[in-house]
């Protein structure tokens, strides 16, 4: 069975970059700057595709870890050891600050922020009880 679980998305993350850049495509629409109003377009562009294109898919005995085109990950569900809650900021594919940490195999690990926490870990844990979860 088939599950997607879209990327919670954090206003505390979303609002600064978004008064920071729109500031900056005003400034320049305001001093007739073009290549820099085009390039922040382009910006806003592949920022908005990335929030549009950030999920993870649990199909089967995989989890898919999508990023926009640029993070495709799959993992093995079988493979996952544990997880739990992290607040760390490290850069990943999740849009909010209520992250999960997923281990796998020995040394890999994913930083990804489920809109439904405790039902995603419930779904992989049903494929995979052997999964240890940290109390959220």
């Amino acid at each position: 069975m088939k599950g997607t679980y879209r990327s919670k998305v954090s206003l505390a993350l979303i609002i600064p970059a978004a008064v920071f850049i729109i500031g900056i495509l005003v400034l320049m629409l305001i001093q007739g700057a073009w290549p820099g109003v085009l390039i922040i377009s382009i910006v806003l562009a592949f920022i908005n595709h990335m929030f549009m294109a950030t999920y993870y898919t649990i199909d089967g005995d995989e989890l898919f870890v999508k990023c926009g085109f640029l993070i495709n990950i799959k993992i093995d569900i079988s493979t996952i050891t544990k997880i739990e809650p992290t607040n760390t900021v490290l850069s990943s594919p999740a849009l909010s600050f209520d992250r999960l940490e997923v281990f796998s195999n020995k040394y890999d690990s994913v930083v990804i922020s489920p809109g439904n926490n405790a039902g995603f870990i419930e779904k992989l844990r049903s494929i995979n009880p052997a999964i240890v979860s940290v109390s959220i």
